[in-house]
């Protein structure tokens, strides 16, 4: 079997997590980082600790493991982990070649779609990179970085069309904490991880309008229905449990964490900030924000009724008032 090299791109809180999971992995391997900012890289390789995100992580790379050079990376590496913001992706790769991930293992662990192609993100590299479905992977499930760093038992489920690929890249990143689950539903865990924030940004949005937790949990209850109403449509698979983590698990736990990113930004949206205001007060990027405006083109695309996913569109992109919008969407739920 070929060495196990890894390459990791982005830096951010959930890509500082998957570099504790991969180093606390007991299968060897190399590891291999992209980060975005030198002054960081400096930073991680004088103290192991990455000085923006999950600073209490410690990094166990060798320091000429690390670099700014996502290309120097990549060809380092036979698998590749792609954990940037999906609105960042085509920044991060600035440079890379089809013939750089030729033949490579490539890991989605973004929960977004790429906008201004409205692509999730393993059609974008099908259509971009050339990349074989077989050789594409998605990570998904409840799995908030900030509960990795403090190693609180989570749960990863690793979505290939080749169950080999599937079981060599779990196998990899399981740890004590981390549990691995293998499917073959790619589209239905990737669509799922984009949707999920939609809602969570919704149910963020309800709180600060002072609904409580019984419509909180009939939002919630209505969402994993409009989830597995839009996967089925894009792509029916009659062996899909939605109730499985991956869908709900991840959905419940963002829509509820007090790490949630999303729900946070839906709920400054609903005490009145303008998109541009929260953005720049969380210094984060709420995937929930762009994956609306995506998700919007494929329901006309494919006249899917959506109401959540439809509502808080309204809310973001068409600036109608959150108060309005929400009293009109509950009397859709059921």
């Amino acid at each position: 079997m070929q060495k196990n090299r890894v390459g990791l791109i982005g830096s951010g809180s959930w890509a500082t997590a998957m570099i504790k999971m991969l180093g606390d992995n007991v299968v060897e391997k190399d590891i291999y980082w992209w980060v975005r900012k030198q002054e960081d890289v400096d930073y991680i390789k004088e103290h192991k600790k990455n000085p923006s995100y999950l600073s209490a992580v410690e990094v166990k790379l060798d320091t000429d493991h690390i670099s700014t050079h996502a290309r120097e990376i990549i060809q380092r590496s036979n698998i590749i982990i792609l954990n940037t913001p999906a609105a960042y992706l085509k920044a991060a790769l600035e440079g890379v070649t089809k013939s750089d991930f030729e033949g490579k293992i490539i890991v989605s662990a973004i929960k977004g779609i790429v906008p201004d192609e409205n692509l999730i993100i393993g059609d974008y590299l099908q259509q971009v990179y050339d990349v074989p479905l077989d050789y594409i992977l998605v990570v998904g499930g409840p799995c908030h970085a900030e509960e990795v760093s403090l190693e609180k038992l989570s749960y990863l489920t690793f979505g290939s069309k080749s169950e080999e690929n599937a079981k060599w890249v779990a196998s990899l990143l399981a740890c004590r904490y981390i549990k691995t689950i293998i499917s073959d539903d790619v589209y239905g865990i990737e669509y799922g991880a984009v949707l999920k924030n939609i809602y969570a940004l919704a149910g963020g949005i309800c709180h600060s309008l002072g609904y409580g937790d019984n419509f909180q949990a009939v939002l919630i209850s209505n969402a994993i229905r409009e989830m597995e109403t839009y996967v089925e449509t894009i792509d029916p698979n009659p062996l899909r449990d939605i109730n499985k983590s991956a869908y709900l698990g991840d959905l419940l736990v963002t829509a509820y964490s007090q790490f949630s990113r999303n729900r946070t930004f839906g709920a400054m949206i609903g005490k009145g900030y303008s998109v541009q205001s929260a953005q720049l007060e969380m210094n984060m990027v709420a995937e929930g924000y762009y994956a609306s405006a995506c998700i919007q083109h494929y329901m006309h695309k494919h006249q899917i009724e959506l109401p959540i996913c439809e509502a808080v569109y309204q809310i973001l992109y068409q600036h109608k008032s959150a108060t309005t919008i929400i009293s009109q969407l509950a009397e859709k739920l059921s």
